[in-house]
């Protein structure tokens, strides 16, 4: 324990040009006579640590002592710095071991390199989370972080879309997207994509696992998240687009709509016939109708239809309203 301390607090003088002895303790979580003696302790090892006097006084180390972490070139160093991991670290359990790596990362750092990354740190802000929705409750991240590096598994009370159900899984791993937490998880032979913030109530179990061999967390993610927007986009609208239409599609459409859209040139009436993939029933007409009167759809028939009685009873609905108004 006095050794991690002893190292920290070499590692906030290296860090700093001057520092005092309230300041280190409140680092290190010491009383201010606990980091007199270590002081003396580092002083004891040949460590180059003098104190000055006065109101600007503080503890620092002779100027030139440091050490380098060789082959890290300055560009390197700025990414680290940059990685903006701080609220999944804190969700984690791991904000204080974040926070001491990244000092000691910045300890080991040449002058030159420490300033420019307290430059980039001071402009540059990642902020993970998507617009306007609140930060999720993720309770039982800290265990699933735990299940999964020792293999334990886990029973857990989960809140799907249809219902509430228990169920014993070996989770495998764990991926923050756009700002909300994925728990990937071996049930039977299917490996699963849970909610983090769905799971009512988690038990680590004594019982372990052997993680398959040909797991790939990130292709596995990546082929799962095709899957699911192949899933979630299963009709192909036969649309007509205004070229106001064809500009919003990247505003109103989600980046796998788009990617797959198939647009033709303006025809004689200065529309586009376009094919874009679509939600069933509700969800696809809620989609097509963010475009307004810059979209009309063409087929199949049955989505046609649905935008019609949609479209139908809107109208109803707003004539009555400004009748009674």
């Amino acid at each position: 324990m006095r050794a991690s301390r002893i190292l920290k607090l070499l590692m906030m003088l290296q860090t700093h040009e001057r520092v005092t002895a309230r300041t280190l303790a409140g680092a290190c979580e010491t009383s201010i006579r606990t980091v007199y003696r270590d002081i003396d302790a580092l002083s004891a090892i040949g460590v180059p640590v003098y104190s000055e006097q006065g109101v600007q006084g503080g503890y620092r180390l002779l100027r030139g002592y440091d050490t380098r972490l060789n082959g890290l070139s300055a560009k390197e160093a700025e990414t680290l710095f940059l990685t903006g991991l701080t609220g999944p670290a804190q969700k984690m359990g791991l904000q204080a071991t974040l926070a001491d790596a990244q000092l000691k990362l910045k300890a080991a750092l040449p002058e030159n390199m420490r300033l420019e990354t307290d430059r980039l740190q001071s402009r540059f802000l990642l902020d993970a989370p998507n617009w306007f929705f609140d930060d999720e409750q993720v309770t039982y991240l800290p265990d699933l972080m735990t299940a999964v590096l020792e293999q334990q598994c886990i029973v857990m009370q989960y809140q799907s879309w249809k219902a509430e159900v228990n169920r014993q899984t070996q989770p495998l791993g764990i991926v923050l997207k756009g700002g909300q937490w994925y728990l990937l998880a071996k049930v039977d032979t299917d490996v699963r994509t849970y909610r983090v913030s769905r799971i009512e109530s988690l038990t680590l179990l004594d019982e372990t696992f052997e993680r398959p061999k040909d797991f790939n967390l990130a292709a596995f993610w990546q082929d799962s998240l095709r899957r699911m927007e192949a899933i979630q986009f299963p009709i192909i609208a036969d649309v007509r687009l205004t070229a106001l239409g064809v500009k919003i599609m990247q505003h109103v459409c989600s980046s796998y709509v788009v990617k797959q859209a198939t647009i033709e040139p303006m025809d004689d009436s200065g529309w586009h016939r376009a094919k874009l993939p679509v939600g069933e029933s509700v969800h696809g007409c809620a989609e097509l109708l963010r475009f307004g009167a810059e979209l009309e759809v063409i087929g199949p028939p049955e989505l046609r239809k649905e935008m019609e009685e949609l479209v139908s009873s809107l109208a109803v609905l707003y004539q009555r309203n400004a009748s009674q108004d």
